[in-house]
C-alpha cells in the first residue's frame, strides 16, 4: 500500500469514527474498523461467519462486546446531537 493511500484511509476511517460515535481515539478506531469489516463478512458470507465462531467462540464473544460497544457509543452519540 502506498504511503499516501494509507494516510488517506486513516483519514477516512477517523472521520467515520467521529460521525458514528463521536469518538477519534486509536482503541476506538480499531473497534469501529473490526465492527465495519466483520459487519460487512457477516452480510457478504455469513457461512464464513458461522464457521469462524464456531472455531473462536472467545473470539465471537470478543466480537459480540465490540458490537455492543459500537451500539452504545452510537445511540450515545446521537442523543448527545440531538440537544
Amino acid at each position: 500500500m502506498e504511503k499516501d493511500f494509507a494516510q488517506q484511509f486513516e483519514a477516512l476511517l477517523e472521520k467515520y469514527s467521529e460521525l458514528l460515535v463521536g469518538q477519534t481515539d486509536e482503541a476506538t478506531k480499531e473497534k469501529v474498523k473490526a465492527w465495519a469489516l466483520y459487519s460487512h463478512i457477516a452480510k457478504s458470507m455469513p457461512a464464513l461467519i458461522g464457521h469462524w465462531s464456531a472455531l473462536y467462540p472467545e473470539a465471537r464473544a470478543e466480537m459480540k462486546e465490540i458490537i455492543n460497544d459500537i451500539k452504545v457509543l452510537n445511540e450515545q452519540h446521537r442523543k448527545s446531537n440531538q440537544k
